[in-house]
């Protein structure tokens, strides 16, 4: 059977608020909803990936008044073009790819290990890491990689992360500040925060790691218990049962005395309203290189 999707899902995986899509659909005519025996609508993986596209092309400037005009090739083209955008490291990324859609582990380690060797841990993962993930996010919304080969390698790169993170040793001095790290409820994706787990431990914190799809009854429950520095959370979609706003005041309320970072797709523009306690970041570069900032500031 074909996978379908309902709207809430095309929010989860495309990072566009429901409402949006509503309003891309009544007014451009993008997408066209079925429905099931009982009248629930669904949408197709090719509408899904359509979605994606348009996500992908209206992050990166282009307006979506102009990409629903164009042919649904002609947008699977333009991300193809993107996809194969010259950049940095080009040549390990490729590298990275091939063995990807060949599931070939022995490969993908090969190449990750020599770039570790070469330009160590941490630029392996801001200079080939993140910008290879990008990209298979790119060839996942053209239809290049399937769901199982992005999955082959986030456990691969979840795997190497959490090796790197063992291998810190942290050292309690003065300075030294407790953050707890976790994913809003419905929110999977973890390696960037695994990547902060490692970058906060390298500079002798303490972190707590909570992991992915925490409820916030969760987190306020930890809070309590050690009253931390830092919280830091990524939101791609709204959380489960809140607004981003509300969620995030929820934390920033309860516990005046810290920090509450966020960074994430849903977070590109801030929005309104939020606490003074609240601090919104816009990239994984921006979160790196303020990490010694943060830290100190908390």
């Amino acid at each position: 059977m074909a996978a379908i999707y309902s709207i809430r899902e095309l929010e989860h995986l495309s990072g566009i608020k429901a409402h949006t899509i509503r309003i891309w659909e009544q007014r451009y005519g993008i997408l066209q909803a079925a429905r099931t025996d009982t009248g629930i609508r669904y949408y197709s993986e090719s509408e899904l990936k359509y979605l994606m596209r348009l996500a992908l092309l209206n992050r990166n400037g282009f307006k979506i008044s102009k990409l629903a005009k164009m042919p649904q090739e002609q947008i699977a083209e333009m991300v193809e073009d993107m996809v194969k955008a010259p950049q940095e490291y080009a040549s390990h990324i490729e590298g990275l790819l091939l063995a990807t859609m060949e599931y070939d582990e022995d490969r993908f380690e090969k190449i990750i290990n020599t770039c570790i060797l070469q330009i160590g841990f941490e630029t392996t993962v801001i200079k080939v890491i993140f910008p290879y993930l990008e990209k298979v996010g790119m060839m996942w919304v053209s239809g290049t990689v399937i769901a199982a080969q992005e999955h082959f390698v986030s456990q691969l790169l979840r795997q190497k992360l959490i090796v790197a993170i063992d291998g810190q040793t942290t050292r309690q001095t003065p300075d030294t500040r407790t953050f707890v790290l976790f994913l809003p409820n419905g929110e999977w994706h973890e390696l960037s925060l695994l990547f902060l787990h490692y970058l906060l431990k390298s500079h002798q914190h303490r972190v707590i790691y909570l992991g992915g799809s925490v409820p916030i009854k969760d987190v306020i429950q930890v809070g309590e218990a050690i009253q931390p520095d830092g919280f830091y959370t990524i939101i791609t979609t709204n959380p489960i049962g809140y607004s981003i706003v509300d969620y995030l005041n929820t934390l920033a309320t309860t516990f005046p005395k810290s920090r509450v970072f966020v960074s994430g797709g849903a977070m590109q523009t801030a929005p309104r309203g939020l606490e003074r306690n609240v601090s919104v970041l816009h990239s994984i570069d921006q979160v790196v290189s303020r990490v010694e900032e943060l830290t100190a500031a908390c």
